[in-house]
């Protein structure tokens, strides 16, 4: 039943918001990677954009691995990309918000801003994963 509801939002979110999203991180991406020192900015936005297009079914995890470089790309990113693109992200998720069936979507939206304005040291893995860390089986 969990991945029936998740296929239905993950469809509505592709047409409603997911698309035109998903174009904006790949243009800030294409832009990003014209440049050889950008190249690590590029990725980045590139891989929000694979999460951006499908997002239910998936979480954002921090990966402990970010030390002072991620830190100062997150600055960057912020400065040059990540608050457009959060920008983008609340208005669409204001449009999303206007019928009860875009609240979880526009909701979902908002979730997605701390990833947006920075994306180093981050990750994207199913939610089944996230479940599993949190809840060990005993064996």
């Amino acid at each position: 039943m969990r991945s029936i509801l998740t296929l239905i939002l993950n469809i509505i979110w592709f047409l409603t918001a997911g698309w035109s999203l998903f174009l904006g991180y790949v243009l800030a991406g294409i832009i990003a990677c014209i440049l050889v020192v950008t190249i690590p900015f590029g990725l980045a936005s590139f891989r929000i954009a694979g999460f951006v297009i499908w997002p239910f079914g998936r979480e954002v995890v921090d990966t402990h691995r970010g030390g002072a470089m991620s830190a100062a790309g997150n600055v960057v990113w912020f400065l040059v990309a990540g608050l457009w693109l959060a920008v983008a992200h609340v208005v669409t998720a204001i449009a999303q918000a206007v019928t009860i069936i875009g609240i979880p979507l526009a909701w979902a939206n908002l979730k997605l801003i701390p990833v947006t304005c920075f994306p180093f040291g981050k990750e994207v893995i199913s939610t089944s994963d996230v479940r599993a860390q949190m809840f060990p089986t005993a064996r």
